[in-house]
């Protein structure tokens, strides 16, 4: 009915002036840099975890902060289009996804692992019905990518 074509960023924040009037660009860019901010965060969380937990490997705060924000920096001064690269982000994402998910539910489901916390049937069932999901919508997107002209 009341379509509004994102295109754009811009847009994405001009899409809310309906509600919030003038004060659309101040929610907006506060609602986009807490997403950025959180995302770093727990990047950077779970990135050192792996690499000082699991891996045993120690790299200076400083080190890590670069390396998580060094990638969307690049991108921003490039003067990459911040929209396309948002949805590149995010397709690649859903990709890495079942990478994630996959070890993350067969260590769950581990009783020797997490004890008396391991999964129920019911916990992993809809765990895999969610990745399986993630995975089928990761074959659709692949599929009418090659396949639309």
């Amino acid at each position: 009915r009341n379509h509004v074509e994102v295109v754009t960023l811009q847009d994405a924040q001009q899409s809310l002036a309906p509600l919030l009037g003038s004060f659309s660009s101040y929610a907006f860019g506060i609602a986009l840099l807490a997403s950025g901010l959180s995302s770093s965060a727990v990047g950077t969380l779970s990135g050192e975890v792996i690499l000082n937990g699991f891996i045993g490997l120690q790299i200076p705060l400083a080190v890590r902060r670069l390396i998580t924000m060094a990638p969307g920096l690049f991108i921003l001064m490039s003067g990459y289009n911040p929209m396309s690269a948002l949805v590149f982000s995010q397709v690649c994402l859903s990709f890495a996804l079942p990478g994630a998910i996959i070890p993350l539910l067969l260590v769950t489901a581990d009783p020797e692992v997490m004890g008396e916390m391991a999964n129920t049937r019911a916990v992993q069932a809809f765990g895999v019905a969610v990745v399986s999901l993630v995975i089928l919508f990761n074959a659709g997107l692949l599929y009418l990518t090659f396949t639309e002209p």
